[in-house]
């Protein structure tokens, strides 16, 4: 409720300032006629009228002052103190120091608003002293009503210090997630360049030796290069399906029917092998167990890097074997060649061994790749056994 008056409030300040100093305007125009039957007899009822007037005025127009409560209750208090001083009687304008006080409460810090109160209880004690009937009980009763006021204002100051408080975590937690979703979406972006660089790399260069041998076969051995064609366009197919599904990741309002490619497994392991540029071999050691489909394409994505990095590395006539053994806690995956691919240039801005790294290492496991005894190279990766979902 506090919330929805104060954003109120903000929306229409001036409505707010008249809401504010309306009822007690109205309450001394309302008593301005029996003022002006009580002048004292022989004085004068337009001067005593004025002095009504201009004393009212002069306590209900700092009220106007919303954005400055200290000057504000200062005026009223300095106005209210030298009426005391004039010996004039109290008179309705006089609640404009209540109405102060409790701005003062509101909007100050909590030294301002007892230091407001404390000038208040002043007040009350200075006008009894003029009365001469005047009792502790009449002291009490206007420190009570003083006290409310003053109790009423911090509360509601609290209440507006918490509201705030509010707004402000709420913000902050806007901001960290926004903060979290573009973290997400740069590693998004991250793990489909690792995706593409495998896909591409790999399949471009199946393609291109494969069209190399279509080119070399095309005149003495026809039979051959037909193969090798089927086997570009299957590989090119292959490629683009899997860089829709990745690049599909990017696009937003795609509809829910939209059909993407099952992302490769095991079961596509011997295709991979059987259909590289490189000739090689599969060997599957173990009691086979059923993986995760997150596992499947991390195996999957390391046999087809440390392949790519075998046919762009290896050098002429290299060779590479496939070896998925089954431990029972882990699950091996060795990859080598026989080519020198230890001796050759690395590739700058690669992402291959970045992302086999990132990958076993999601699964809690990890991964090797360097030259080994006798020459060649290796890709050994230990993931430990996570049962299918």
């Amino acid at each position: 409720m506090f919330g929805r008056v104060r954003a109120w409030s903000r929306r229409h300040t001036k409505l707010a300032g008249v809401l504010r100093v309306g009822p007690l305007t109205l309450l001394c125009a309302l008593t301005v006629a029996p003022y002006a039957s009580a002048t004292p007899p022989g004085a004068s009822v337009a001067l005593h009228l004025a002095g009504y007037l201009g004393l009212a005025a002069a306590l209900i127009v700092p009220l106007w002052w919303r954005d400055r409560p200290l000057t504000s209750f200062a005026l009223v208090s300095l106005v209210s103190f030298g009426q005391w001083l004039a010996q004039v009687d109290l008179q309705p304008a006089n609640i404009a120091v209540l109405v102060a006080l409790w701005g003062v409460a509101y909007q100050c810090s909590f030294r301002w608003a007892l230091a407001a109160c404390l000038t208040a209880e002043l007040g009350v004690f200075l006008a009894l002293l003029n009365w001469e009937l005047a009792t502790f009980g009449m002291f009490f009763s206007g420190s009570i009503f003083v006290v409310t006021v003053w109790l009423t204002g911090l509360y509601a100051n609290t209440r507006r210090r918490y509201l705030e408080g509010l707004e402000e975590r709420a913000e902050r937690a806007e901001r960290e997630r926004d903060q979290q979703a573009r973290m997400a979406a740069a590693a998004e972006r991250a793990r489909i360049a690792r995706e593409l660089h495998d896909v591409v790399a790999h399949n471009v260069s199946v393609m291109v030796v494969q069209a190399d041998g279509a080119g070399y076969a095309l005149d003495s051995d026809l039979d051959q290069a037909r193969l090798a064609v089927r086997n570009i366009s299957r590989t090119g197919r292959a490629a683009l399906a899997e860089m829709r599904r990745l690049v599909g990741v990017l696009r937003e309002n795609e509809a829910a029917s939209t059909d993407y490619t099952p992302q490769p497994g095991l079961g596509q392991l011997e295709e991979l092998v059987s259909g590289s540029a490189v000739p090689a071999s599969l060997r599957v050691g173990g009691a086979p167990a059923e993986l995760p489909e997150g596992q499947q394409l991390t195996v999957y994505r390391i046999v087809q890097e440390a392949l790519t990095n075998a046919l762009k590395h290896g050098g002429p006539g290299v060779k590479a074997a496939v070896e998925i053994d089954y431990l029972g806690a882990e699950l091996v995956v060795r990859v080598t060649d026989n080519g020198r691919g230890a001796a050759a240039q690395a590739s700058p801005g690669g992402h291959g061994l970045i992302g086999m790294r990132e990958r076993v290492g999601m699964y809690g496991g990890a991964v090797s790749a360097g030259p080994r005894q006798g020459g060649g190279f290796e890709v050994l990766a230990r993931l430990p056994m996570a049962k299918a979902a």
